[in-house]
């Protein structure tokens, strides 16, 4: 018999609301006013009220605000946002547009309730807003970002991060990195075959949770052309190719290193679903040129579709890919496309997170 219950197969999704001074309330709620999330996903925002209502208002947007102690009572209903009050902020108790210790630990500890959420198994997944570094820093939590913390609190020593724009268009870009959050000269120290060979079975595993059975994944070389032979640099016939060789061994369809300023022009088209990216840069530059649109008169993004995942994780996180955005905050002027895109893989990944999660 077919069960009736309107929820049965939907993804439990809980959305951090990130800090309340950015615009992560407010690509939260816009992000809740499109009607076909629903269709795949309960979205539960663990946030404030005080956050929520203000960002309803500013949106202009004729949503209801339901609060919930536990998952298990959301609704799922479109036209009615599901969110957890941790009652951390009082109305008008914080300010647009500044950093503050008490934004940085407010939106920490949204953080800790949804990972929290997801080791319980209450939600599928955990989709995070923006948070700042430094007000984060001024409340004590020393953290380089979102995957550091996820990283710690699930005793997760071996993870990556994913990056992906346009995954819900035909102009698709996926990158997984070596290293991020590490000066320059320390990111080269870290191209040890080791690691380029633990990345390389993590981008296998990364697609596989998005859908894609057989990934083709693409090396990028750490020096200009690859070091043409030796002549700018020995990391490609040291730790590169070595980690390459071994992982094609294993059955891996990989192939590289493929010289930095061409390789994710062919994986854009098609020749490659991930490229494997050396350091933080290397795989931000070309994701945020084809995931963000600028207003040449403004200076502002009009549209940002790259998301972040962490991979390697026992929960699922995925993240928009762009910062607070503190000279837009509480107008009602961002854009929600990077969190659409998030929510959406967190989707996909929960959808397939039986299958592959052991991978």
């Amino acid at each position: 018999m077919e069960s009736n219950d309107p929820k049965k197969g939907r993804k439990r999704l809980a959305i951090t609301m990130g800090d309340p001074a950015g615009i992560g309330a407010e690509i939260s709620v816009k992000a809740l006013n499109k009607k076909d999330v629903y269709d795949a996903a309960i979205p539960i925002i663990i946030g404030d009220k005080a956050a929520l209502e203000d960002a309803v208002r500013f949106c202009y947007l004729g949503l209801k605000l339901h609060e919930i102690q536990d998952p298990s009572e959301a609704k799922g209903e479109y036209g009615t946002i599901d969110y957890i009050n941790m009652n951390l902020l009082q109305p008008g108790g914080w300010e647009y547009k500044k950093v503050s210790a008490l934004c940085g630990d407010v939106c920490f500890q949204y953080i800790e309730k949804g990972i929290a959420l997801a080791l319980a198994k209450k939600v599928d997944a955990v989709v995070t807003a923006p948070i700042n570094k430094e007000s984060l820093h001024m409340a004590g939590h020393h953290y380089s970002g979102h995957t550091e913390i996820f990283a710690e609190y699930t005793h997760t020593p071996q993870y990556a991060m994913l990056l992906a724009s346009g995954i819900r268009t035909d102009r698709k870009l996926c990158v997984i990195h070596v290293s991020t959050h590490v000066s320059l000269r320390e990111a080269c120290d870290r191209v040890k075959k080791a690691r380029v060979e633990e990345v390389i079975r993590l981008a296998d595993h990364a697609m596989k949770l998005l859908g894609y059975e057989h990934p083709r994944i693409a090396v990028a070389g750490l020096n200009p052309h690859c070091s043409e032979d030796g002549l700018f640099g020995h990391e490609e016939a040291d730790e590169i190719i070595p980690a390459i060789e071994a992982m094609k061994k294993e059955g891996y369809d990989v192939e590289g290193p493929i010289p930095p300023d061409t390789v994710f022009v062919k994986a854009m088209g098609g020749a490659y679903d991930i490229v494997v990216a050396m350091y933080h840069d290397q795989g931000h530059i070309p994701l945020k040129i084809t995931g963000f649109v600028m207003n040449p008169t403004t200076g502002q993004y009009t549209s940002m579709s790259g998301i972040n995942v962490t991979i390697g994780l026992p929960v699922i996180r995925t993240s928009v890919d762009h910062g607070t955005a503190y000279g837009k905050a509480g107008e009602g002027r961002a854009s929600e496309e990077s969190m659409l895109d998030a929510i959406d893989a967190a989707v996909r990944i929960a959808e397939n997170w039986e299958r592959y999660k052991a991978n």
